[in-house]
């Protein structure tokens, strides 16, 4: 098979740069270290020239090489398989999700007696939004119309008055809400001391 083509191909190379390292890596470290990462540059290049000799064709292969043609996504696509990858990893430019954010990364906003903090940045783009707020006292937000989404909240202290259409929920400290977003909505702080909840919205709606 192909990959057994190539391990032998790479395997040519290697075993040929083995035996003048060795014959120096007891008197010399650094140039034995060398002479064996040049080894393995060696083999790697013949495994991959195999690879492309293999499944295009000694013929083809040099009109690549010289660029006197161009191969086609079903060539790469075939070579990508023969080194054990794909087409859209080799192409990939994502970079690692970043998971834990701290508080150089949050986004803050004070204005109409209440201050958001944005908790993960960027968040418009994903599934859920979640953010901190502090609702200063006797304090009612601005109204949220009917849409698709569910949000949810956690009072971290004091207390709020979550109203649905026309009904009104208390939720005190360490309580929780849970509610579907198809009515129109808002929160109030009617005490007289600074309301902090965590609320998460899904899809974004801050």
């Amino acid at each position: 098979c192909a990959i057994n083509r190539l391990m032998l191909a790479g395997g040519g190379w290697l075993a040929a740069g083995l035996p003048v390292a060795l014959a120096v890596g007891t008197r010399h470290p650094g140039l034995f270290l060398r002479l064996i990462l040049g080894a393995l540059c060696c083999a790697l290049v013949a495994m991959l020239a195999s690879a492309l000799s293999h499944l295009v064709g000694r013929a083809y292969q040099l009109k690549l090489e010289n660029d006197l043609t161009m191969p086609t996504i079903s060539t790469l696509n075939d070579l990508m398989v023969a080194l054990g990858s794909d087409l859209k990893t080799f192409f990939s430019e994502d970079e690692p999700e970043q998971v834990v954010f701290t508080s150089d990364d949050f986004f803050e906003k004070e204005g109409d007696g209440q201050k958001i903090v944005w908790l993960v940045p960027n968040s418009q783009k994903n599934e859920m939004e979640p953010v901190y707020i502090e609702i200063e006292p006797n304090t009612t937000l601005q109204k949220d119309m009917p849409h698709e989404g569910e949000e949810f909240g956690y009072v971290l202290d004091g207390e709020i008055e979550i109203v649905i259409g026309n009904n009104v929920y208390k939720c005190k400290k360490r309580n929780s809400f849970y509610f579907v977003s198809n009515k129109v909505h808002y929160i109030k702080n009617t005490k007289n001391t600074t309301a902090k909840i965590i609320w998460v919205s899904s899809p974004p709606t801050f």
